[in-house]
């Protein structure tokens, strides 16, 4: 059976890691623009974007903050552009969903259930913060619960439900998946689903080699062959989940949302470089990289004439 052009997602700055952590993490909406295109012009067939305040680096969802950078990136590149339904965790469910209500993208992320995000062991790393926000950020986490009850999902799904978003479904855990087949079920999704498997975060699923097999047996047996699969792995689990994924037929994320690093020690100096350095290890593996138009095709997406920026 023909191996179809695997999907490489790039994920350019997130909620996750804070602007002490790394000079190279885009913070301001030109940073964001300039990361996302690098990103597309290296191979990333899907950009997933967060928005963060240009002054220091906070997590900001408003509508308007996207604005700042969406209309740059899809006047110079045909990427698909994912926008977070996530935020940050310390965001209610109303907030986090008004970006993806308003401005209508192609795809939008969802997190597939409440869970504990524990971000405080990056402490014993950092010891020196330029902004008052980050290290309560931190510290608080281990007190923290991101919430997506299942009103929570509904609600997302069915105010999304006219504008022909489909959903990147964030599962960050095996239950996550039961969840996706649930709202499938109860027609508030439909196939083929886009599976995004979460390996590595502290409160999460593990990064075992046999974790990530689970998943993948789990998502087969719940939605056959009307589904996505990819993954993402956090941290120094980026590069090897990537790769099993992939050779297993699957799809891989990576970003500096996902991960700082190039290699141990070294930090990526920008989303652009992991990009390339995945693309070179699938192309090394005899796979082809899907182009933005593939990505489109596979997903059934709406195409980028249809969005709301």
């Amino acid at each position: 059976m023909a191996q179809r052009p695997v999907i490489i997602s790039c994920a350019v700055t997130g909620s996750i890691h804070t602007p002490s952590m790394s000079p190279y993490l885009p913070v301001t909406p030109d940073e964001i623009a300039e990361a996302a295109l690098g990103a597309a012009e290296s191979g990333a067939a899907i950009v997933h974007l967060h928005a963060r305040d240009p002054g220091d680096g906070r997590p900001d969802q408003t509508p308007e903050a996207f604005m700042r950078f969406l209309p740059r990136i899809k006047a110079a590149s045909d990427v698909v552009v994912n926008i977070t339904t996530g935020g940050a965790p310390t965001m209610p469910v109303e907030e986090r969903l008004q970006p993806a209500l308003r401005l209508k993208p192609e795809i939008a992320s969802l997190n597939l259930g409440s869970m504990n995000f524990g971000l405080y062991e990056m402490l014993e790393r950092y010891r020196d913060f330029r902004f008052e926000w980050e290290r309560p950020y931190l510290e608080q986490s281990d007190d923290r619960v991101f919430r997506n009850t299942f009103k929570d999902i509904a609600h997302i799904l069915e105010s999304c439900s006219g504008n022909g978003t489909r959903f990147e479904l964030e599962c960050y855990d095996i239950g996550h998946l039961y969840t996706a087949a649930h709202f499938r079920d109860r027609g508030l999704l439909e196939g083929p689903l886009f599976i995004q498997s979460v390996f590595g975060i502290r409160g999460g699923i593990g990064a075992h080699a046999e974790d990530i097999l689970h998943m993948k047996r789990t998502a087969d047996r719940l939605f056959g062959d009307d589904y996505l699969w990819s993954v993402l792995g956090c941290g120094r689990n980026q590069m090897f989940t990537g790769v099993q994924s992939a050779v297993m037929g699957g799809n891989v994320r990576v970003g500096l949302e996902d991960s700082l690093w190039s290699g141990p020690g070294t930090l990526a100096k920008s989303n652009a470089e992991q990009v390339a350095k995945m693309r070179r290890i699938l192309e090394e593996l005899g796979l082809a990289v899907a182009t933005p138009a593939q990505a489109r095709e596979m997903l059934k997406l709406k195409g980028a004439a249809a969005v709301g920026f």
